[in-house]
């Protein structure tokens, strides 16, 4: 009867445990210098001017020589905690066993940002481990310097709160995360599904050709040979557009099959906005005969390019939008004239989806400030898709 109870509960504990290191981890950064300076001079001032320190010297050479692990936090969150806690219970149980005072520094409080690290950065059973090791010293803490039950609730909620706190940003972390592959995935879909449309008008074009080719074979020799030279070069088209279309399809959802916009409708993204800044578009050298998922990939890329301009500038009075074409690649810039908003930019799904579309097509995407005002957006797509 006890059975499903159980499984209940060890359900949720087996997550947990379960539950993978967040991935890449950032080394080390210029804050943490900046942190174990602030620590040093901490120590210093709390040394220098407080009076009532139990064992200064001790004191000062424990919070500052633990506050490197700092630098591996990150990294090896699980052995920085096991070590700094380890260290601070030895020489607690050392200094009761010769009755001497416990060490009552506050620049200590920078050991907070351990328990937060381990749960942000650790894995399941890291953290689990890991919080075992902290509740030793935590009690053994609450033991020796009793001061009443309110010390010790606030003391836990603190304790408590680091915990929580680097929870909840590694959920949000998580979270966008998987937005952002979210978005990914669907660029992947819609251009499989364009590239699918490419597929059908090749495959279509090579039907016409044979099927005109034994038509006029009776009464014009050459014409088989010119129907399969066609033939060749569109089925080689086909051969490369089918193998980009398996490499980024990741569902079997069905293909639409609308006309997609290319190059040659991208007049539709020009004139003035109700927003505020109008619309230029310039097209120059040679852009004819582009492969349709080249051409697609273009006018997606302008057109999000646009409304993150519409959408994010400030002030802007011009929104410029620049395609040119030579015989190996097509280069597209999209520019404004405003304020840009970098927040709401970073915050957005709009880039992440623009640079995976180039990417997956063999090109680069890049967008940024431009010198001097506003936002630019640069891409570079080859006139062929990759095989």
């Amino acid at each position: 009867m006890l059975r499903p109870y159980a499984e209940g509960v060890s359900n949720p504990l087996r997550s947990v445990l379960d539950e993978p290191r967040p991935s890449a981890p950032p080394a080390r950064v210029w804050r943490d210098w900046v942190l174990l300076g602030l620590v040093a001079v901490s120590a210093a001032l709390e040394w220098a001017l407080r009076a009532d320190l139990p064992l200064p010297v001790l004191s000062v050479v424990l919070t500052v020589g633990l506050a490197p692990l700092l630098l591996w936090r990150r990294t090896h969150p699980l052995a920085v905690v096991a070590a700094a806690f380890g260290v601070t219970v030895v020489v607690d149980i050392g200094l009761l066993a010769l009755d001497a005072p416990v060490l009552d520094m506050y620049t200590m409080v920078y050991f907070l940002l351990l328990p937060y690290a381990l749960v942000r950065w650790g894995s399941g059973r890291e953290a689990v481990a890991g919080l075992a090791v902290i509740v030793v010293p935590a009690v053994l803490s609450l033991v020796v310097s009793w001061s009443g039950v309110g010390d010790a609730i606030g003391g836990i909620a603190v304790l408590m709160a680091a915990f929580a706190l680097g929870w909840a940003v590694r959920s949000q972390d998580s979270a966008r995360e998987r937005r952002l592959e979210q978005v990914k995935s669907d660029e992947r879909v819609l251009l499989a599904r364009e590239l699918h449309d490419t597929v059908a008008h090749h495959v279509s074009a090579i039907a016409v050709h044979a099927q005109a080719g034994r038509a006029l074979a009776a009464t014009s020799p050459s014409a088989p040979l010119e129907a399969l030279e066609v033939i060749e070069v569109e089925a080689s088209r086909t051969l490369a557009e089918m193998r980009a279309m398996v490499r980024v399809l990741r569902n079997e959802t069905p293909a639409d099959y609308a006309p997609q916009p290319g190059v040659a409708d991208l007049e539709r993204l020009a004139g003035p906005s109700p927003a505020g800044p109008r619309v230029e578009v310039g097209v120059s050298g040679d852009l004819a005969a582009l492969p349709t998922a080249i051409d697609a990939a273009v006018y997606r890329i302008a057109q999000e390019a646009v409304t993150n301009a519409l959408r994010h500038a400030r002030n802007a009075t011009v929104v410029d939008v620049r395609v040119a074409g030579d015989r190996s690649a097509v280069s597209l810039v999209v520019r404004d004239d405003g304020e840009p908003d970098q927040t709401a930019h970073e915050a957005g799904f709009g880039i992440t989806g623009m640079v995976e579309r180039a990417l997956l097509l063999g090109g680069t995407c890049q967008a940024g400030p431009s010198p001097g005002r506003g936002w630019a957006v640069t891409a570079t797509l080859p006139r062929q898709v990759p095989a």
